[in-house]
């Protein structure tokens, strides 16, 4: 099934149940008023929300209604907690050897992964704001999963049965203010702004064959300014699985129903699939001219993210930003 929130009902949105084709949308607050609370007490209401969709899947239904991506918030507004990864073991290696520095052997079995902004996320579709060009505005295109509870210590082999939802996400970077603040050796603060969730998160279910392994084997797809920009396989080249990444977070804790785990920016080895951001693609050309030929986003610069499944039919919606100079409001 597919679920998204509604940017009314306050911070958490309104939970509905969305067709499989997008078009349509049901009102499922009878059921769990936000997606957080469903995620929260899930064995107990993903029966009702399964045969809601069900229904909704069949045919026309009473009290259905047709979809507007610009009504809706990311599925989670709000969340306990993200943490991103980076399990592209080929973007890492990138951005390291543009700068000189060797990939450390033991970023091969030990996931890079950090604490993200979570007490709010952008809508889907709509304005990414920046106080100025000068920071070093990115996209990155990213598959993240929402979790149920998952207790301290699991397995990779257990974590995985805790997937409970997948979305895309645009996880926002200001790629200027970085390496100051790594340079501290406390982590990110201020480069990394809020991101953005796809429109709608769908079961694991939903995606067929293409859910394996705990990864998604499907291209990601991204267009910058209206022309492609990149479509790597999200299948290939995934150093860590997300029952990996799932189970390296809760080593020393539990996760929270509702926690994100993102996959970090999608890449493949195999150069002609595109990147997934403007900070690899100016890696690539350090490495191969000495110095990076295209720009950071600049406002007025649009980008779009979306998966779409073997018969072409979007399976998230659209990820759609144009980015913005921040007026202080």
């Amino acid at each position: 099934m597919k679920l998204a929130s509604l940017k009314k009902g306050g911070r958490d949105g309104s939970l509905i149940v969305v067709s499989r084709d997008l078009q349509r949308a049901m009102d499922a607050t009878d059921i769990a008023p936000t997606l957080q609370s469903a995620l929260e007490c899930w064995e107990e209401v993903e029966p009702a929300l399964a045969q809601l969709s069900a229904a909704l899947n069949a045919g026309p239904l009473e009290g259905d209604f047709d979809l507007d991506l610009t009504e809706l918030a990311s599925p989670l507004p709000r969340a306990y907690q993200f943490l991103d990864g980076s399990a592209y073991l080929a973007h890492v290696e990138r951005v390291r050897r543009a700068r000189g520095a060797e990939m450390p052997p033991s970023f091969l079995t030990d996931p890079l992964m950090y604490q993200a902004v979570s007490d709010g996320f952008l809508p889907p579709t709509g304005t990414i704001v920046a106080a100025s060009e000068d920071h070093g505005i990115d996209f990155e295109a990213e598959v993240c999963v929402i979790t149920g509870d998952v207790p301290m210590g699991v397995s990779a082999a257990d974590a995985g049965e805790q997937v409970r939802l997948i979305c895309l996400v645009n996880d926002v970077s200001l790629r200027n203010l970085i390496p100051a603040e790594l340079a501290k050796g406390f982590g990110f603060l201020h480069s990394k702004p809020r991101s953005a969730l796809s429109p709608v998160a769908v079961t694991p279910d939903e995606l067929g064959t293409a859910w394996r392994d705990c990864k998604v084997h499907r291209p990601l797809t991204t267009h910058y300014n209206g022309a492609l920009f990149g479509e790597p396989e999200c299948g290939v080249d995934m150093q860590f699985s997300f029952a990996e990444l799932m189970a390296h977070a809760a080593r020393t804790r539990p996760l929270g129903a509702g926690t994100i785990i993102g996959s970090g920016t999608i890449a493949n080895q195999d150069e002609s699939r595109g990147a997934s951001c403007l900070a690899e693609r100016r890696m690539l050309e350090i490495i191969r001219d000495g110095e990076p030929s295209t720009p950071f986003m600049g406002f007025g610069d649009t980008v779009r993210i979306e998966m779409l499944d073997e018969q072409g039919a979007s399976i998230f919606g659209a990820v759609e930003h144009i980015v913005a100079r921040f007026d202080g409001s």
